[in-house]
């Protein structure tokens, strides 16, 4: 779906990674920034064209990636 749009994941992931979590409701936010403290799971939401993609880290830091909701 990036490539279709023309988008590059790698300027999601680095929005990611700086702490810019996109279109998220005050709630999420919060439990990011927790997170970030307690070494939970960080999620981020970007809307891309008519969708949005999620990033998603676990909590051990082990991995990010980077799915449609649907697929999680």
């Amino acid at each position: 779906m990036l490539e279709e749009s023309g988008e590059d994941s790698l300027c999601y992931l680095a929005r990611h990674c700086c702490g810019d979590w996109g279109d998220l409701d005050n709630y999420d936010h919060k439990e990011n920034e927790l997170a970030l403290k307690h070494g939970w799971r960080i999620v981020s939401s970007y809307p891309v064209g008519e969708k949005c993609i999620w990033i998603i880290t676990e909590a051990d830091r082990t991995y990010t990636v980077i799915l449609l909701p649907e697929e999680y």
